[in-house]
């Protein structure tokens, strides 16, 4: 995997200057986010949304193909799967309750990639708290529930194997 995790944020293979090499202050290498930017780009959403919009989702860090993103749940949402992308997440503030495994019912296919459906049958269930790091295989149906004001996730898909 090109990414790991390292408190609050996510190191990408970004070219690390040469011993003795000088790198500006406002040059932050695409696949880099330090803690202070994570808690900016979240506080900065969270003063953005509007007080009914239960879902924000903006990149954070990228390597021109593979995104990690900050995802602001407020409200749960459908539901889903993602037929040929695993999904990864580390929980970053609140609570909340995953869902995942069992069977999609009464699912359709809303855009490419993400399949949507009206409940998860047979499903487990798990408590989430930050912290918490999350990988849903391609193809299993997943769904959050928020426990409280919020639930901050740092999320990237991981493309299946070809």
């Amino acid at each position: 995997m090109r990414h790991a995790i390292m408190g609050l944020a996510l190191c990408g293979a970004a070219t690390m200057p040469a011993p003795g090499s000088a790198q500006t202050s406002d040059a932050t290498p695409p696949g880099f986010a330090d803690a202070a930017r994570v808690r900016t780009q979240v506080a900065a959403m969270l003063a953005e949304m509007r007080p009914d919009q239960g879902f924000m989702w903006r990149p954070l860090v990228g390597d021109g193909t593979n995104v990690a993103a900050i995802e602001i749940w407020k409200k749960p949402g459908r539901p889903a799967l993602h037929p040929s992308e695993a999904e990864y997440a580390m929980v970053v503030e609140g609570k909340g309750t995953l869902v995942s495994g069992g069977t999609l019912a009464r699912s359709r296919t809303s855009k490419p990639g993400l399949v949507e459906g009206e409940t998860i049958e047979g499903g487990s269930s798990r408590a989430l708290a930050p912290g918490d790091v999350i990988l849903i295989p391609a193809g299993v149906p997943h769904w959050f529930g928020i426990t409280g004001e919020r639930l901050v996730l740092l999320g990237m898909k991981v493309p299946g194997r070809r």
